[in-house]
């Protein structure tokens, strides 16, 4: 269980950091250009992993039949497949990388990682038949009210459509309800199927969407103008290897053995921590005192919420 909780913190490092990565990556590509280069650089990762296994298998002569007979997905699994394709991966990152270009990186982290955890805890009692507990229950309360002081520093005026940066805010409210379809989507079929073998699939599912994307939106040009650019390569690694591959899969790891809502939680901290990176870097943020309140109210939270 500690492994795991290790497991969790190391990836809420991971993600905390790329909000404040791709904030900077979006003054040398788009949006959904950055996106198609991170899962472009994950599934190149996968297809090397794949035909280096393949490789040692002929070597060592192993037969490959039964274990593709095991692995083979039904037409419902495909049909989750795409679903968590599109909602994790595609609509999701070219949504959120665009929030995070017009009104920064920490506001589009808050909103997913506060209200993510609540819309799966949600959806998990209603297709899992998970129990929630008197203490989970004020945790989330207590995570909720520390989450609205972070959010808008304690003006809610900061979340009306006369604000300047609505578009910003929509777009940033959008990606918790899709990052909740994702989890969902690929919990159904997890159990029976290994979580690489299908964070494989979506990323390779999920490039060729976002490669329609940059096609419609006519960025193919600037992307293969822009995607040898080191910075933007670096980032793409990170983006890519780092938060998908490893990231992805520790995520799908601590939804097959933590409830959905417990694992969840740890994306409470995900936020604060984007906030200290930003204000390390220098990123153009507005911190008030009841952003810092709010943060650690959050904190205080995960843990209640995580209390045995």
């Amino acid at each position: 269980m500690l492994l795991i909780y290790g497991l969790l913190m190391l990836m809420v490092f991971l993600w905390s950091f790329s909000f404040v990565l791709v904030d900077i990556s979006v003054e040398f590509m788009p949006p959904t250009s950055l996106a198609l280069t991170r899962f472009l650089l994950a599934s190149l990762t996968f297809l090397i992993a794949d035909l280096y296994l393949f490789i040692r298998r002929r070597q060592k002569g192993e037969e490959t039949s039964k274990t593709n007979e095991k692995s083979s997905y039904t037409k419902l699994e495909w049909i989750y497949l795409i679903i968590a394709s599109f909602s994790g991966t595609s609509f999701f990152f070219a949504i959120q990388y665009t929030a995070i270009e017009l009104i920064g990186p920490s506001l589009p982290a808050l909103f997913v990682c506060l209200l993510a955890p609540v819309l799966i805890t949600v959806l998990a009692v209603v297709f899992f038949n998970e129990r929630l507990t008197k203490l989970k229950i004020i945790g989330y309360i207590i995570a909720t009210i520390g989450g609205f002081l972070l959010v808008t520093g304690g003006d809610v005026r900061t979340l009306t459509p006369e604000t300047p940066n609505f578009l910003g805010y929509l777009f940033a409210l959008l990606t918790p309800i899709l990052w909740a379809i994702y989890t969902i989507s690929t919990k159904k079929i997890s159990k029976s199927k290994s979580n690489i073998t299908s964070l494989k699939y979506i990323a390779y599912f999920g490039t060729l969407e976002l490669l329609i994307f940059v096609l419609f939106k006519g960025e193919f040009l600037t992307f293969t103008l822009n995607v040898v650019n080191p910075f933007v390569l670096i980032t793409g690694i990170y983006l890519g290897i780092g938060c998908y591959v490893l990231g992805y899969f520790i995520w799908q790891k601590s939804q097959d053995e933590l409830k959905s809502s417990k694992g969840a939680s740890f994306l409470y901290i995900q936020p604060f921590l984007t906030l200290i990176f930003s204000i390390i870097l220098n990123r153009p943020e507005t911190i008030l005192i009841w952003n810092i309140i709010g943060g650690i109210i959050v904190l205080v939270a995960v843990l209640v919420i995580n209390y045995k």
